[in-house]
C-alpha cells in the first residue's frame, strides 16, 4: 500500500536540483561536460528525491534501484525513437523529456547518480 505524505525537505532539493536542470539546459548547454554527463547525474537525483516529496517508502535503497531500471527504460525507449511514435513534435517540452538519442554512456550517468545516493540516504 503506498502512503503519501508531503515532506518539504526532500521537495525543496527537488526544486534545487530541478532549477540546476534547467540551468544545465539553458545556460550552461555550451559546456558539453555539464550538458551531457552531469544532467544525467543529477536526473536520477532528482527523481528520487521528488518520490521522497510524496510517497512514503520505507526502504531507499530499493527506490534507487528502481529509478535507476526506470532510467534505463526510457533510455532504451530512445533507442526505439518513441518520441516520434508518440508524435512529439520536436523541441517541445515532452519531446525533450522523453530524449531522442540512446546512449551507453547515459546509463553509466545514472548509475553514478545512483550510487552517489548511497551513502546520503538509509536503508530504512
Amino acid at each position: 500500500m503506498i502512503k503519501l505524505k508531503f515532506n518539504l525537505i526532500y521537495f525543496l532539493i527537488s526544486l534545487c536540483i530541478f532549477i540546476i536542470e534547467v540551468l544545465i539546459a539553458t545556460v550552461f548547454n555550451k559546456i558539453f561536460f555539464v550538458r551531457a554527463y552531469l544532467g544525467d547525474v543529477l536526473v536520477v537525483m532528482l527523481l528520487f528525491t521528488l518520490v521522497k516529496s510524496f510517497i512514503i517508502i520505507k526502504n531507499n535503497h530499493s527506490l534507487i534501484l528502481g529509478i535507476f531500471l526506470f532510467s534505463c527504460l526510457v533510455e532504451w525507449a530512445q533507442y526505439f525513437s518513441i518520441a516520434e511514435k508518440l508524435g512529439l513534435q520536436r523541441g517541445s517540452i515532452m519531446y525533450i523529456i522523453v530524449g531522442n538519442s540512446f546512449s551507453w554512456i547515459d546509463i553509466v550517468c545514472y548509475a553514478a547518480g545512483c550510487l552517489l545516493l548511497f551513502p546520503f540516504v538509509p536503508k530504512k
